[in-house]
């Protein structure tokens, strides 16, 4: 899942990556909704509020979503950083650097939630921003850019491209392949809106606030953890 790459990277791989992070971008994307009333998962909303805020004449909100957007960005920059200073180290599954900071990520914003974060929304919303460029990153560079997590625009319109396709067997004579990323753009969404679902019912319901966090923390762990126990087994 998270260790082959290139030619050794299979359809299979990439479904199973896909379920993975997109469900834990849903629980951060309703978490942090939840907790701020802000987007946590992608900027495009965060371009429009700013430049709102400059048009009002409110300089700091406006600066506070610019922030946000460069928070996301920074994320993206230190995973496609880590990844290609250790691309050369045989030794090393590069993808678990990126994934483990996004795990500490996750951890610690739920952590200090229980002491005075909620003092300091701002860094809180920057740090899951921070988070999931980190995810959004590695994820695209995995599965050369087969697969995205953290937001459904861009797959609904796949989707959507995929769907009108079948339509049209002469001029896309492989419906097999077709069928198989429509496959995978639902599978992204359904785990994307199932990890939205059961954080929205720990967060609301159980009162569980920004610790529902620690069930995406949880589950990076855990695929981590998975994915060497895989990658062992098979190459014995």
């Amino acid at each position: 899942m998270f260790r082959h790459q290139g030619k050794t990277r299979t359809y299979k791989h990439n479904l199973q990556l896909a379920s993975v992070l997109s469900f834990v971008a849903g629980i951060v994307n309703i978490t942090g909704f939840f907790a701020f009333t802000e987007l946590t998962t992608n900027v495009t909303g965060h371009f429009a509020l700013f430049i709102n805020g400059i048009a009002n004449g409110d300089l700091w909100k406006g600066s506070v979503y610019l922030f946000y957007i460069f928070s996301f960005l920074t994320g993206s920059f230190l995973s496609g950083f880590l990844i290609e200073k250790f691309t050369d180290n045989q030794r090393l599954n590069i993808y678990v650097l990126p994934t483990i900071l996004e795990f500490l990520i996750l951890t610690t914003t739920a952590v200090i939630s229980n002491f005075h974060l909620s003092e300091y929304p701002d860094v809180a919303v920057c740090a899951l921003l921070l988070a999931m460029g980190l995810q959004n990153s590695f994820v695209t560079k995995i599965s050369d850019a087969v697969v995205r997590t953290t937001h459904l625009t861009g797959l609904f319109t796949d989707l959507g491209i995929d769907l009108s396709q079948l339509f049209f067997p002469k001029l896309h004579s492989s419906r097999e392949h077709i069928l198989a990323n429509i496959k995978l753009r639902i599978y992204i969404i359904s785990f994307f809106f199932s990890g939205g679902l059961i954080s929205g019912y720990l967060y609301s319901q159980l009162h569980l606030g920004l610790n529902t966090l620690f069930l995406g923390s949880i589950i990076l762990l855990a695929s981590l953890f998975y994915d060497d126990l895989a990658f062992s087994k098979n190459n014995r």
